[in-house]
């Protein structure tokens, strides 16, 4: 059997990193995305050849990432996009920013990386998606349908419209082989919680913050043939948080 590949942006830490490491125990290649260089205390084989350094904010890095992924694909179709990059800048000491203190360029940077990133790769990377008969999995948020305590609103409205992404890609390319969906994690044990997230276990009916490998593993079955008929659905990895 073929071995599938994978690309990932956001591959770095956390949900990105649980998701190389979940794909490559179930027999997958896995080409990442970050703006940082492959750290080779990186516990995942074939880093240095199969990651890839850009900033999706950049169309000019982004189009290099697109030539650099082909170039390893060697023709080969993409059997899925995994969109998990993302950014959610603060104010001073962490502060969320709200409206008044979101500046034109915060929006463009957000809206850049969080949102046009994963539409300029699934436009660009069509070809391969569809020879594949690919699958595509962005990955929202929690704040994309309600005001949260520590996010900010810029980063709010990105994973918002990354839903209507989703639903669009989903009716789009469908006639094309290729599915979409996306997950939308809550609160997630990472090492860049906001202080104060541990107070949020009261609203949590598990009572525990999630781990970043349980979100890897619904990617992991969103991207599998177990899930061959789920096209423009959004799955909540949040541990019932609905309130």
């Amino acid at each position: 059997m073929l071995q599938k590949t994978l690309l990932l942006t956001g591959a770095s830490r956390g949900i990105g990193h649980a998701t190389v490491k979940v794909f490559q125990a179930a027999g997958w290649r896995v080409l990442t995305v970050s703006r940082t260089a492959f750290d080779s205390r990186c516990p995942w084989h074939a880093g240095a050849t199969d990651h890839i350094q850009g900033d999706l904010a950049d169309p000019d890095a982004r189009d290099e990432m697109v030539e650099r992924v082909r170039e390893a694909l060697g023709g080969a179709g993409l059997n899925a996009i995994v969109n998990n990059a993302g950014i959610s800048p603060k104010g001073e000491g962490g502060a969320r920013l709200g409206i008044a203190d979101s500046s034109d360029e915060v929006w463009r940077q957000v809206m850049n990386v969080n949102l046009l990133g994963p539409a300029s790769l699934m436009r660009d990377l069509l070809p391969e998606l569809s020879a594949a008969k690919g699958t595509v999995v962005n990955v929202g948020s929690i704040v994309g349908s309600r005001v949260h305590p520590f996010a900010g609103v810029a980063y709010a409205c990105s994973k918002a419209a990354l839903g209507a992404l989703t639903r669009e890609a989903a009716a789009e390319l469908g006639p094309r082989g290729v599915r979409v969906n996306m997950v939308t994690p809550g609160e997630i044990e990472t090492e860049i919680l906001s202080p104060g997230t541990e107070d949020m276990l009261e609203v949590i009916p598990l009572r525990r913050l999630g781990k970043p490998d349980e979100v890897a593993r619904v990617v992991l079955f969103l991207c599998s043939e177990q899930a061959s008929y789920v096209n423009g659905a959004v799955i909540d990895v949040n541990g019932g948080q609905h309130a």
